[in-house]
């Protein structure tokens, strides 16, 4: 039975690389650039401890980790138009109507200040400032998987304004400084406009509070969730509105001035480990969209537990939508939290040792994250593939030893 098993499992990952090789094959005109290329997928892919230059070059049977450095760093390819191709790759397994594109970032902790975009700012990931690089990520999930579909490389102004360092790193003089929501923008627009087919785009208040993304979403007529701080202002009966106030007029008990009664309903915003996450949730009517049959609400949410903490959301769905509906898509933006958890655990995306420009790029974009995806959405068993990738023999951990992924 088990060797029965191994052979399936060996069958399934051989079959699925070998479908995304003929894909990406076209994009590297050189033959030793496509075949590095393939072996740093499956490096990554490996049970290494760590995925740096040196482990992943062990992995491949090399002495020395050049190779892959060549590949991230001199060789010629162009990693926006692999992108591409994984994007499409994506969305032909996990592809639904039903899905959402959630946009999120995450920060890359470095000990020097040489890296493209290196600077102290804020990380989520240490939860504090730290000399840190910010990736702005899109990701796209289903019900049959999920996987990030772009990426964007944050460059603080100063960065942008200094010539020396842009030069050293390797950044194009057609970069220029953009926002965080500005970056979010062009990967949203890069995505529905090459067929990511989505009910919801969610993020979080760094992103709902530009009111610019909002507006581009609803010229697509495309549904959103997004959170809201207590900075940003919404519209309601011919005036503006801090959200902090209306925040504010709900712990006090009373009603905010935008709607003459607030109607609480108790919902839960998905399923968690220990059963449904449930709060308290009610919606304000907001100024109407031009945009015929949608409708804009304040969603609000609340905790059982500590009725003072409060969250708002901006929502933009068509006018039928349920409450239920808007709590769900409001709750699914913790799938981008779990897709990071995975592509940090398993396939390395933090553990890069580039500092250039093309290099964070190169890296981030060959992150096996979307094979773990689809094969995830195949049924296949990841955790007992962790240890490599297989190829088509009788026995998966013969495969691994001869690759060079366990100890003989």
């Amino acid at each position: 039975m088990a060797q029965t098993m191994d052979r399936h499992l060996t069958q399934a990952w051989t079959t699925e690389l070998d479908a995304l090789d003929d894909r990406l094959a076209p994009h590297f005109s050189r033959t030793e650039v496509r075949t590095r290329a393939q072996a740093y997928i499956r490096g990554l892919l490996s049970g290494a401890e760590r995925k740096n230059g040196w482990q992943l070059a062990e992995v491949a049977g090399d002495a020395t980790p050049y190779g892959f450095q060549h590949l991230l760093g001199r060789a010629r390819w162009d990693a926006d138009v692999v992108r591409d191709e994984l994007r499409a790759y994506i969305l032909d397994h996990v592809g639904d109507p039903q899905a959402v594109l959630v946009v999120d970032e995450t920060g890359f902790l470095k000990k020097g200040t040489h890296s493209a975009g290196v600077k102290r700012q804020y990380s989520g990931t240490a939860g504090r400032i730290e000399h840190c690089q910010v990736g702005v990520f899109l990701a796209y999930a289903s019900s049959r998987g999920r996987a990030f579909v772009d990426r964007e490389l944050y460059l603080p102004a100063e960065w942008a304004a200094d010539s020396v360092r842009r030069q050293q790193t390797g950044i194009p003089e057609t970069v220029a400084f953009a926002t965080k929501p500005e970056l979010a923008q062009r990967m949203l627009e890069r995505a529905l406009d090459h067929g990511a087919r989505a009910a919801w785009v969610v993020a979080d208040a760094g992103y709902g509070d530009s009111r610019r993304l909002g507006v581009d979403l609803e010229a697509r007529e495309q549904s959103y969730v997004l959170a809201l701080s207590g900075k940003a202002y919404v519209w309601a009966g011919g005036y503006q509105h801090r959200v902090s106030d209306l925040l504010a007029a709900l712990r006090q008990g009373d009603e905010p001035s935008i709607v003459p009664e607030t109607d609480w309903q108790r919902c839960s915003a998905a399923d968690g480990t220990k059963g449904p996450r449930l709060y308290d949730w009610c919606r304000l009517p907001l100024t109407p969209p031009l945009q015929a049959g949608f409708a804009r609400w304040l969603l609000m949410r609340r905790s059982i537990q500590e009725p003072d903490a409060l969250t708002a959301f901006t929502v933009f769905a068509p006018d039928e939508t349920s409450l239920q509906t808007l709590v769900r898509a409001a709750g699914s933006r913790w799938q981008v939290e779990i897709g990071f958890e995975e592509a940090k655990g398993e396939v390395g995306l933090d553990q890069y040792e580039v500092r250039s420009w093309h290099g964070w790029y190169r890296h981030i974009t060959l992150v096996a994250h979307a094979v773990l995806a689809v094969l995830r959405a195949t049924g296949q068993d990841i955790e007992a593939a962790k240890g490599g990738t297989p190829r088509r023999t009788d026995s998966l951990r013969t495969f691994k030893r001869g690759r060079g992924l366990l100890s003989p």
